[in-house]
């Protein structure tokens, strides 16, 4: 099976995005790390999908991108050279599905954890400021991307209630506007270009990014039979 990838680096320290497994991604501190790291990922998003894993992977390198951001702390500014295609209706009723089940699943992992204030990571800092430690925190951040990542594409949205709950109403406000297939290309905050299939993808990636944080936080903080593999993470 080929595996599409998106490589964005600050020097050595690298984030490999598979462009056509949308959401899936390695980080390590070169790109061959990376993509050492990419078939496991592979197995664990199509485990999480249901779909069927195959033996092996050919993996290729379609886009390069320098960053000055961390992206050893998962900070990215890229927008893929697929994420500028117009899209199918199905496309994006199967990417929105994706993005909405991501969403449901973060949340049935959040409400898994015995105690949502509890854990025994240390304390550290990034370029966003404390990482969050507990599942409460990991919970709201991941949350609360919802209104920004909207309103980088001219949606209006908001951050109340679930993570799913959120999510669906802003896909409601965007599916008010006649254009949305066209997928603009828009210049947001920071100078950053977005895309509707980049929210879709970010969605996605900030959720694997969480919720795989969340679930080894909890195995060492609760133990590994306590908190169900959602996602079914390969850790």
């Amino acid at each position: 099976m080929k595996v599409r990838c998106v490589w964005e680096h600050n020097g050595d320290d690298s984030i490999l995005y598979a462009d056509n497994f949308v959401g899936a991604f390695t980080r390590g501190e070169s790109r061959d790390l990376a993509l050492r790291k990419m078939p496991a990922e592979i197995r664990s998003y199509l485990r999480w999908k249901g779909d069927p894993t195959p033996d092996g992977f050919e993996l290729e390198i379609i886009q390069e991108k320098p960053s000055s951001l961390t992206v050893s702390d998962a900070d990215s500014d890229v927008l893929f050279e697929t994420e500028k295609e117009a899209l199918s209706p199905s496309q994006y009723a199967e990417l929105k599905a994706l993005a909405l089940r991501s969403a449901r699943d973060f949340f049935t992992l959040y409400q898994a954890i015995p105690d949502k204030n509890k854990s025994c990571l240390p304390a550290r800092k990034t370029f966003y400021g404390p990482v969050p430690r507990t599942a409460f925190e990991m919970y709201e951040h991941t949350k609360n991307v919802n209104a920004y990542y909207f309103e980088e594409i001219g949606v209006s949205a908001d951050n109340e209630g679930t993570i799913l709950e959120c999510r669906e109403r802003g896909f409601a406000a965007l599916e008010s506007r006649p254009d949305l297939l066209k997928n603009t290309v828009y210049l947001g905050s920071y100078d950053e270009e977005w895309s509707l299939r980049k929210v879709l993808r970010r969605f996605i990636w900030h959720d694997r990014i969480h919720a795989k944080a969340m679930y080894r936080m909890a195995v060492k903080t609760f133990g590994p039979d306590v908190v169900p593999n959602v996602f079914r993470f390969d850790i």
